[in-house]
């Protein structure tokens, strides 16, 4: 038995250090990511063996299964409020909203794991990761990309409601999203990872970066991010065998046309965080390199972001609560930005030459590029932005109490809500929405409503006991003014929440409107002159009888006020109001 405990031990060991290996390490190719159940259970063993990590469960998503949140805390405090107290850091890492494209979740497993092993928790910031967001792709399993390197099976794009996580934050119309909002809003998270694949064009770098655009962020966090965070991680990445380049999103066709910064507006991860002045990134590492380099690339990332969070945790605290103080005082917000294709910047891209020879499949011209023929050359990086709307935020919104999604949202979203203590009319500007453009095809479930025109009026409207006011001197103004303000580009009247307000509920019979419209018209003489100007003015309106009895119908006091206005009011002044 002594000659025997030796032997045995070592082969303890051995299985011990097996089981902590993940299914990707274990395959012999290193093309292979973890099933869901792979997942979950693997986690589920490392909270039985370290204290220093908690699995918290929030919501379910539209599977069905609970959304979890690993926490990982040095010091093993585990409530958030607690947390914040302690003045620590919270950085939060999403994996798997596209399963498609699953290196983070692989990545994550080995460096949660590591992270315990080793002892290397970091002491000032608490790392919360989310397991797989789209559990719903995760499940629904096979090989779908098929412009992708890698692994050998993988999941779904879509959820289990076919909907692209990645456009859902705004809107959130599925269990996921709300899932996710609640971690967020409980955790306030100063810093924010998505981690993704790419698609497009072939060149030499396994990752690419996106950075919350700098025009868009807020601009206290944009100096330390472009001029400090960014910056170290492009260096330290090289220094680490993965150089990394800014997103490629081509100008034309190819890369060396020249790229163009991504601009994520609120429906994906990082638009959504910016509202709430988180410094965000996304990884992006390309589809056509091996699976292990992407997955080992996407470790680095992580621990580079990791340790920089912890070495800086002080300033990105102090730089968070500038940025919050700042955000509360502003008074003008953009709704909408552009590319300036006037002022660029440069930078050194590592491509493959491109060219066109005859497809096998239609004999006509193909683009391809050739891997034989690498390049460096310096292109055109247009990373400028320019506001093209903009608005001034009222004292506060009032918001009736029947818009129950948009309550249900800012209550997720921890926005501060009065009640109006009893029936008020109030004194406030209203919008009339006076044209916009629809798609013929719904995009993600919906007609997504862009180049909105407005028409506000100064009016007195009558509110009810228990309606809304949302006063616009909080620290997540910009969630509040670019979801309420319905020329903003995820607006949610551009996702369609307020539509039924587009609708005419009243109208006449013509005969029976014939004489009372000929009474207004000898009555109103104001009403009898618009008529006349407006039918010199035009011909189709002068020969057209339906036409002009419409005209004096929507002139009239007859016609519904509520037609084409926009419910949510916006106070100008403080009435000082009777609040619940």
């Amino acid at each position: 038995m002594k000659r025997l405990l030796p032997a045995l031990l070592v082969c303890l060991f051995f299985v011990q250090a097996q089981a902590q290996l993940t299914p990707f390490e274990k395959s012999s190719d290193k093309n292979y990511t973890a099933t869901y159940a792979e997942i979950v259970s693997y986690y589920e063993n490392l909270a039985k063996q370290y204290n220093q990590v908690k699995l918290i469960n929030y919501g379910t998503t539209d599977v069905g299964k609970p959304l979890t949140l690993v926490v990982l805390s040095r010091n093993r405090v585990f409530d958030p409020a607690l947390v914040k107290k302690q003045d620590k850091r919270v950085l939060l890492i999403n994996n798997g909203i596209h399963p498609g494209e699953p290196e983070g979740i692989d990545a994550s497993m080995m460096l949660v794991r590591d992270l315990l092993k080793k002892n290397k928790l970091p002491k000032d910031v608490v790392i919360c990761l989310i397991e797989v967001y789209n559990i719903d792709g995760c499940l629904n399993r096979g090989v779908s990309r098929i412009n992708q390197n890698g692994p050998r099976a993988y999941g779904f794009r879509g959820n289990y409601r076919n909907l692209d996580l990645n456009r859902d934050f705004i809107k959130a119309d599925s269990r996921n999203a709300r899932a996710f909002e609640k971690i967020l809003n409980t955790w306030q998270p100063e810093v924010f990872l998505d981690n993704h694949t790419s698609d497009g064009a072939d060149y030499q770098y396994v990752m690419t970066l996106i950075e919350t655009q700098k025009d868009k962020q807020n601009p206290i966090l944009a100096g330390y991010t472009s001029k400090t965070l960014s910056p170290e991680l492009y260096t330290r990445m090289a220094a680490s065998g993965y150089e990394m380049t800014p997103y490629v999103e081509e100008r034309k066709a190819t890369p060396d046309s020249g790229i163009v910064s991504f601009l994520e507006t609120p429906r994906f991860a990082t638009g959504y965080t910016a509202q709430h002045n988180i410094i965000s990134y996304i990884t992006e590492t390309h589809m056509l390199k091996p699976f292990d380099k992407r997955v080992y690339a996407t470790y680095d990332f992580m621990a580079h972001l990791i340790d920089i969070c912890e070495r800086d945790h002080t300033l990105i605290g102090e730089l968070k609560h500038k940025a919050d103080e700042q955000v509360k005082n502003q008074t003008s917000f953009a709704l909408n930005w552009d590319v300036d294709w006037e002022h660029y910047d440069t930078l050194v891209f590592k491509g493959y030459a491109a060219g066109h020879k005859t497809s096998e499949v239609s004999g006509l011209p193909r683009l391809y590029y050739n891997e034989t023929k690498p390049y460096t050359k310096t292109i055109k990086y247009f990373d400028n932005y320019k506001v093209t709307t903009s608005v001034d935020k009222p004292v506060a919104y009032v918001i009736p109490q029947a818009w129950e999604k948009v309550i249900d949202l800012f209550k997720l979203n921890n926005i501060v809500m009065h009640r109006l203590a009893h029936d008020t009319t109030l004194d406030l500007q209203m919008y009339y929405i006076g044209d916009y453009k629809t798609p013929q095809r719904p995009y993600e479930g919906h007609y997504l409503h862009s180049d909105v025109k407005l028409s506000p009026m100064q009016m007195k409207v009558k509110f009810y006991q228990g309606d809304y006011v949302v006063y616009t001197n909080q620290a997540v103004n910009r969630y509040i003014v670019e979801t309420l303000e319905p020329q903003g580009v995820d607006s949610f009247f551009a996702w369609n929440f307020f539509d039924s307000v587009l609708g005419q509920k009243e109208g006449y019979s013509d005969y029976v409107f014939e004489d009372v419209a000929a009474n207004l018209l000898k009555k109103d003489t104001s009403l009898r002159k618009k008529l006349d100007d407006e039918k010199a003015k035009n011909p189709q309106l002068a020969n057209s009888a339906r036409a002009q009895l419409n005209f004096v119908y929507r002139n009239s006091p007859y016609f519904e006020k509520t037609y084409l206005r926009y419910p949510v009011g916006r106070l100008l002044t403080d009435p000082k109001l009777d609040l619940q």
